[in-house]
């Protein structure tokens, strides 16, 4: 499970430098430079309360309030979506991020199968079906972080 952390913080990081070091590249002279949004997806799937405290919340919330990107996303997936649908204090973090102006959404196959959907709703995570939007976003422009 360390290794698996391990590599999940590196990619992040990766991820993070890459996108960096794309936004500043230089325009070639006579060009006009293209003003093109960073979008960041972090997808969380871990039921694993400490994983979401010291790595999942931690980066999403600093990727928005510190403009590591231009948008940012959390997508609540799988077992996930049923910890924070029980944990007061993992609530009241997603309530930082929604301040923030992180973007939340939940994948509502998941949430209807624990059936939470309403609860998720009432802490102000947009509960959908994720599978096309995923797909579209794996396909586009965004960095997509998995946890």
């Amino acid at each position: 499970m360390r290794n698996v952390r391990l590599v999940a913080v590196v990619a992040a990081c990766a991820a993070a430098f890459t996108a960096g070091a794309i936004a500043r590249q230089p325009v070639a002279s006579g060009q006009e430079a293209s003003v093109e949004r960073s979008r960041l997806a972090v997808l969380w799937t871990s039921g694993d309360r400490d994983v979401a405290l010291r790595m999942v919340f931690m980066y999403t919330l600093n990727a928005m309030s510190r403009a590591w990107f231009d948008e940012v996303q959390l997508i609540v997936w799988g077992p996930s979506s049923k910890l924070l649908s029980v944990d007061e204090e993992l609530q009241a973090e997603v309530g930082k991020m929604e301040e923030a102006g992180v973007e939340l959404v939940a994948c509502k196959a998941c949430a209807d199968s624990y059936g939470i959907s309403g609860k998720l709703e009432e802490l102000g995570v947009e509960v959908k079906y994720m599978g096309r939007p995923l797909t579209e976003m794996l396909k586009s422009d965004w960095v997509v972080v998995t946890f």
